[in-house]
C-alpha cells in the first residue's frame, strides 16, 4: 500500500482544503437532523470496506484514466455552481464526483471496480434537497395516516381523517414530517446495503434486499401510527408523546431490521430451492418411455 499512500494523502488534503466548509455543514446536519443521523455511520463503514480490500488494492495494476480528470473538472463546475447558487446539494454531490474522479485518474478502473461498493455507499450520507425530500415525505405521511385510520377503525374506534390529521374522540393526531417514516427509510436502506453485502453474493439478491427496505419501512411506520392511535384512545393522549412515542419508534425500528433479515432468509431459501439438484431417481423416472 506504500505506492498508494502519498497520492492518497495529497488527494485527502486537497479535498479537505477545498471542501472544508461543505464537510463541516454536512456533519452539522447529521448532528441536528435526525433524518440523516445515519450519516455518521457511512464514513466508518466506507473506511472499513476500503481497509478490507487493502491486499487486492496492493496487487492491482495502476492505469491512470483521463476520464477521471474529466469527472473531477465537471465536479468542480458543479461545486462552483453550488457555492454561487447557495445550493448545498450540488456542492456535496460534487465532492463524491471528485473522490471517484481522483481515484480513476490516479489509479485507474481496476481500483474503482474494487472499491465500487464503498463508493456506492457514499451518496447515502448526502441529505436530499428540500424539494425532493418533501416529494418523498408527504406521500409517506399520507400512507401512514391512511393505514392508521384503517387499523383504528377496524378496532371499532370512531375516527375521522383529514389529510394527514387523525381525529379521535379524545385527541387529535397529526402525522407530521417527522412521523412520515423517511428517517427510518434512510437508515434501513443503509443497513440493507450492508446486510446484502455481507450475506449475499449475487447482484439480484443484493438489489432485492436493498429494495425491500422501502416496503419494510413503510409497513413499520404505518404500524407505529396505528399503534399510537390505539394507545391514545385506550390509555390517553399522553401515549402519543414523550417517552412512549420515542420508545415505540425504537421498537418498530428493531422490528423493521428483523424484517430485513427475514427477507434475506426468504431469498436465501428461495435461491437454495431453485438451485437444488434434481434427484437422480426422479430424473430417471422422467426419462422412462410412456411418461
Amino acid at each position: 500500500m506504500n505506492r498508494h499512500a502519498a497520492p492518497a494523502v495529497v488527494i485527502c488534503a486537497g479535498v479537505v482544503w477545498v471542501y472544508g466548509g461543505v464537510l463541516s455543514s454536512l456533519v452539522q446536519q447529521w448532528a441536528s437532523d435526525d433524518n440523516y443521523s445515519h450519516g455518521f455511520l457511512i464514513l466508518p463503514l466506507v473506511a472499513y470496506f476500503v481497509w478490507e480490500r487493502r491486499a487486492q488494492l496492493a496487487r492491482a495494476e495502476i492505469h491512470p484514466h483521463l476520464g477521471g480528470l474529466a469527472l473531477v473538472l465537471f465536479s468542480f463546475v458543479l461545486f462552483a455552481a453550488g457555492v454561487l447558487g447557495a445550493d448545498l446539494f450540488l456542492a456535496r454531490i460534487s465532492l463524491l464526483g471528485v473522490v471517484v474522479g481522483s481515484l480513476l485518474f490516479v489509479w485507474g478502473t481496476e481500483h474503482v471496480r474494487l472499491l465500487r461498493f464503498p463508493l456506492l455507499l457514499l451518496p447515502l450520507m448526502v441529505p436530499l434537497p428540500a424539494v425532493l425530500f418533501n416529494q418523498v415525505a408527504f406521500p409517506l405521511q399520507l400512507i401512514a395516516s391512511q393505514a392508521g385510520e384503517a387499523v383504528v377503525a377496524a378496532a371499532g374506534i370512531p375516527i375521522v381523517r383529514e389529510g394527514n390529521v387523525l381525529e379521535l374522540p379524545n385527541t387529535t393526531l397529526a402525522v407530521v414530517e417527522a412521523c412520515s417514516g423517511i428517517r427510518s427509510l434512510m437508515s434501513l436502506i443503509t443497513l440493507a446495503s450492508v446486510l446484502a453485502y455481507f450475506t449475499e453474493r449475487t447482484l439480484v439478491a443484493r438489489v432485492l434486499i436493498v429494495l425491500s427496505a422501502v416496503p419494510v419501512a413503510i409497513l413499520a411506520n404505518a404500524a407505529r401510527v396505528a399503534g399510537t392511535g390505539l394507545m391514545s384512545y385506550w390509555l390517553g393522549p399522553r401515549a402519543a408523546e414523550g417517552f412512549f412515542h420515542t420508545f415505540s419508534g425504537w421498537v418498530l425500528f428493531v422490528v423493521a431490521c428483523a424484517g430485513l433479515v427475514a427477507v434475506q432468509r426468504i431469498l436465501r431459501s428461495a435461491s437454495t430451492w431453485i438451485r437444488k439438484p434434481v434427484s437422480p431417481v426422479i430424473a430417471e423416472e422422467q426419462c422412462l418411455p410412456g411418461r
